[in-house]
């Protein structure tokens, strides 16, 4: 190892990640190859940079890193106002990268357009399995864009669209996208001011899935009715095995109803989760129904629920 390895190893020493990581690439060819065989290099896998404020300009430097690293697996950039214009970055980086499998961009606001130019990166993206685009205002028009692109998508499998008004227009776009998608395991719709028709619209499309394992509709306006055509759903749906409402939603009657109709367990949710039902697929088996209820874990940040499965 020559001299000058040691000194730029020794000034690696006392960088950050998100330093090493994108203020120390593609200075020059020489610095490339010596950054290359640095060990904290070579090992970081996850970059937390969660409520830095980074903005635009930042993430661009971090696509610009993106594009060429090949040992980064988990991003986490959420609450860091990036807009539409950071999530451009990003999704021009998401056509070349190759290892990065879990992004969250939750708190963003990066709006429909933003969507937009994530979507169409995921059409061509093959390694990226978890997404979370959590209170980013994309709407019904967001919605869309995103659904479009999870009808040719096959590797996305955890998905949180919550808290972004997307209404039932929005829940139509991804019932729809949901009739052909193969991949899509969890999908967590929460807070998105979802009515009787957007469930309606959901429940014809879980008719057709083969794939969702965990939906999650708590916080929206779907009231018994909603519920109901949900439930007719699922007593043909064999793969859906949780699904989460609010109990002020459709009340402990109508819940049992489903539950029974279903031929599930209905768990109440632990009080830190803040909703009402949870409806497990029954399994045989002593003690089966507390194993289910132990298993099924949550992450709470800042009221955002992320799915552990």
């Amino acid at each position: 190892m020559d001299v000058l390895n040691l000194y730029v190893y020794r000034i690696m020493d006392h960088q950050n990640d998100r330093t090493l990581f994108c203020s120390m690439q593609n200075i020059c060819r020489r610095l490339n190859q010596i950054l290359s065989t640095y060990q904290r290099y070579q090992t970081l896998t996850t970059l937390n940079l969660y409520y830095n404020k980074i903005g635009a300009e930042g993430a661009q430097h971090l696509a610009n890193a993106l594009r060429t690293n090949t040992t980064l697996t988990t991003l986490d950039l959420s609450c860091n106002r990036i807009g539409a214009e950071g999530a451009q970055h990003l999704a021009n980086a998401l056509r070349t990268n190759t290892t990065l499998t879990t992004l969250d961009l939750s708190c963003n606001r990066i709006g429909a357009e933003g969507a937009q130019h994530l979507a169409n990166a995921l059409r061509t993206n093959t390694t990226l399995t978890t997404l979370d685009l959590y209170k980013n205002e994309i709407g019904a028009e967001g919605a869309q864009h995103i659904a479009d692109s999870l009808r040719t998508n096959a590797t996305l499998t955890t998905h949180n669209l919550s808290s972004n008004q997307i209404g039932d227009e929005g829940a139509k776009h991804v019932a729809d996208a949901l009739r052909t998608n193969t991949t899509l395991t969890t999908l967590a719709l929460t807070w998105n001011q979802i009515g009787v028709e957007g469930a309606k619209h959901i429940a014809d499309a879980l008719r057709t899935n083969t794939t969702l394992t965990t939906l999650d509709l708590t916080w929206n306006q779907i009231g018994a009715e909603g519920a109901q055509h949900i439930a007719d759903a699922l007593r043909t749906n064999t793969t859906l095995t949780t699904f989460h409402l609010h109990d002020d939603e459709i009340g402990d009657e109508i819940a049992q109803h489903i539950a029974d109709a279903l031929g599930r367990n209905i768990v109440r949710a632990p009080k830190w989760y803040r909703s009402g039902f949870k409806f497990n697929r029954r399994t045989s088996g002593r003690g089966s129904e507390d194993t289910l209820c132990r298993s099924d874990l949550f992450r709470l940040r800042l009221q955002k629920i992320s799915f552990v499965v």
